[in-house]
């Protein structure tokens, strides 16, 4: 790639990575498409995206570091959940067409930001809940279900499980953002970099620069987030929601 192309992929991918750590999702709306206006198939565009995300997440666990906003027993059931279904999605995903998925998810991805701006007291305050065994159950093949989304699609996953967090089991937007943007940035997308990589192509040449806008979007997004409070997060949440539900519905 010619210099030029490095810089552009950094600044988009700063951008893109910044909302994404705000947010708690939604990189893949403007980082995965300027991979394909680049030239590269979807397949290898899914892929190397994969690998750039989990920089997102090293980001935001510098960050979150100072914080100590996880509580681990949460933080492995959420892996053991969504990691499953995350290598299965990406292992289906190299062989059926994606359109018609995306559509569904985008409609279903602007129904959760409409959703979230009617419920005006919606992740304002940490209330937990659900953790009985039931609870846990239904919240855990939910995340399942998102997982093998995460593997198989690319805008709008980890807003779910951010909005899943904050509905079923009670987290404020904040907590539920660093769950968000460290397991599903680093772990789940790990895992479906690793899934693609093994079964597809990733083009490794254009990774400095992702890599390097990833890290500091990721790092730079949650600073603000931690700063801004849970009011400004889920207005930013919204937004965003809705932004990557009509990318996707749009194509």
């Amino acid at each position: 790639m010619s210099l030029v192309e490095q810089f552009i992929l950094f600044a988009l991918s700063l951008v893109a990575n910044a909302f994404s750590a705000f947010a708690g999702g939604g990189a893949g709306l403007l980082q995965l498409p300027l991979l394909i206006f680049l030239g590269l198939p979807f397949s290898v565009a899914l892929a190397t995206h994969k690998v750039a995300s989990v920089a997102l997440g090293v980001g935001a666990t510098l960050r979150h570091l100072r914080t100590n906003a996880l509580e681990r027993r949460m933080a492995l059931f959420i892996l053991a959940c969504g990691l499953p279904g995350v290598v299965l999605g990406a292992s289906f995903i190299l062989r059926v067409p994606d359109r018609s998925a995306e559509l569904a998810l985008g409609l279903l991805t602007v129904g959760l930001g409409i959703y979230s701006w009617l419920q005006a007291q919606l992740g304002q305050e940490h209330q937990p809940r659900n953790r009985h065994r039931q609870g846990m159950v239904i919240g855990g093949v939910v995340l399942f279900v998102i997982g093998v989304l995460n593997g198989s699609l690319t805008s709008g996953t980890g807003l779910f499980v951010t909005l899943w967090l904050v509905r079923w089991f009670g987290l404020d937007y904040q907590r539920a953002i660093a769950y968000t943007l460290i397991l599903v940035g680093m772990f789940w997308n790990g895992g479906g970099a690793i899934t693609l990589g093994i079964l597809g192509e990733i083009r490794w040449e254009w990774l400095p620069a992702l890599l390097l806008g990833s890290l500091l979007g990721g790092y730079l997004g949650t600073h603000l987030a931690i700063k801004k409070g849970n009011k400004v997060i889920k207005r930013v949440f919204e937004v965003v929601t809705i932004l990557v539900g009509l990318k996707l519905i749009l194509g």
